[in-house]
């Protein structure tokens, strides 16, 4: 099954990469990174179906970093949500595929992008759950340079204290914003301490390890009724060498050339 899950993610970059070709390029490293991530969830976790996508008791994602939008529609194409010949519409005017998700996409639930406004998103959608009695999960997938927004620990104040164990919020820790480290521009160490002096339950993964994560999703929810953070540890670019741990890689335009470069690079690294 890891084997399966592994060519789904390999998949998701090589999609990922595609989407970098457009006129207006899309945000590589971020996307790079959640392959493993999104793999798992939709694979195994989420409760969610392309053939009834707004079943009322569907479990719901929120991409509280919408620029990776790319990583997203990938992995909903290749879950059934999209026919992934619309991925070459991807930023396109008249398209679906915007640079951030719409709700017009299936399996999108919230436009997101203005980053800080996801967890807040899917705290709503968890207490509302709770107070209409139906059996559903929020999971928030953020940014780590999105954590210095004061807006996400608004939330985590609020959902630790009505104790939203139906809340999960994933972190994709891997240490790079736009303008470079993370730690460089507000340190968000100790992380760990500090979602639990919000009241939640934490645990850490190495983001790229399919048999990690579904481990830790499977341990969900937390027995203690908390809302969980998963802070996954990542690496930006992961899987094309060219732009792994690279600030570079946040945005990118990929030329034919430098695309073929990438591609060449990410084909060899393919799982066999």
């Amino acid at each position: 099954m890891t084997d399966e899950l592994a060519e789904k993610a390999y998949r998701v970059r090589e999609r990922v990469l595609r989407m970098g070709t457009s006129p207006h390029g899309a945000h590589l490293g971020g996307s790079l990174s959640l392959a493993e991530i999104l793999t798992v969830l939709y694979a195994e976790v989420l409760r969610v179906s392309p053939a009834d996508p707004q079943h009322p008791d569907r479990d719901r994602f929120v991409l509280s970093k919408g620029h990776a939008s790319a990583a997203l529609y990938a992995t909903l194409a290749e879950h059934g949500f999209l026919d992934p010949a619309e991925l070459e519409t991807y930023a396109l005017p008249g398209g679906r595929l915007a640079g951030h998700p719409l709700r017009r996409v299936p399996g999108v639930e919230f436009p997101t992008g203005s980053l800080g406004h996801g967890l807040s998103l899917g705290a709503g959608v968890a207490l509302a759950a709770r107070c209409t009695g139906r059996d559903l999960r929020a999971f928030v997938l953020l940014g780590d340079g999105e954590l210095q927004e004061g807006s996400v620990w608004e939330a985590a104040m609020s959902a630790g204290h009505h104790r939203l164990n139906n809340l999960i919020a994933i972190v994709d820790r891997n240490k790079l914003q736009i303008t470079g480290d993370t730690e460089d521009t507000l340190a968000l160490e100790p992380l760990a301490d500090r979602w639990r002096a919000f009241g939640w339950a934490v645990a850490e993964v190495d983001g790229h390890d399919l048999s990690a994560l579904r481990e830790t999703f499977g341990a969900l929810p937390d027995p203690g009724g908390r809302p969980t953070v998963v802070i996954a540890h990542t690496v930006k670019g992961r899987g094309v060498p060219l732009f792994e741990g690279q600030k570079k890689a946040h945005a990118v335009q990929l030329s034919p050339r430098l695309y073929q470069r990438a591609l060449a690079g990410l084909r060899a690294g393919k799982p066999t």
